[in-house]
């Protein structure tokens, strides 16, 4: 895989690190009349689960971004492949079966998703197909990443 193709899979897991970052800056910041959802925990919980959210997007923007900088090729290769893999598999675990319940929902299988109730509205179905598709594209390119610079600090000749 030439070096100009790792960049853009790079670039294009900073952008959505970046976009997940700022998402959920705004969610602490702005949390809406009921961000808990009526669960068990409160504000806290929620904020300290926000919080973990944005430290670990702006440590994965951060090692993204270092995979297709000169400096970074000083550095161990397990130093930048081991939060690759972390996030890659989280993002997997997250992603594929997000498309997986888009498909059941667009095909009218289970119109509500996995856990959720036959009759939503049309809102929130768009909105669940809109977030899953967001995992999965997140899923994709940090796994296209993580590949590629696997690839790339195997043969540092590249």
């Amino acid at each position: 895989m030439p070096a100009r193709t790792g960049r853009r899979w790079a670039y294009g897991a900073l952008a959505w690190l970046i976009f997940f970052l700022v998402s959920h800056v705004i969610l602490v910041f702005f949390p809406g009349p009921d961000p808990t959802g009526d669960g068990p925990w409160g504000m806290r919980a929620y904020v300290i689960f926000n919080v973990v959210l944005i430290s670990m997007s702006a440590i994965g923007a951060a090692v993204v971004l270092a995979t297709v900088r000169p400096p970074a090729r000083r550095l161990p290769r397990w130093l930048l492949l081991t939060p690759l893999l972390f996030g890659s598999i989280l993002l997997v675990i997250r992603g594929v079966p997000g498309m997986v319940e888009n498909l059941l929902m667009v095909s009218g299988i289970r119109r509500g998703g996995f856990v959720g109730v036959a009759d939503i509205s049309t809102g929130e179905f768009w909105t669940g197909i809109g977030i899953n598709t967001y995992f999965f594209a997140g899923a994709v390119l940090l796994v296209g990443t993580t590949v590629s610079y696997g690839r790339r600090s195997a043969n540092p000749s590249r």
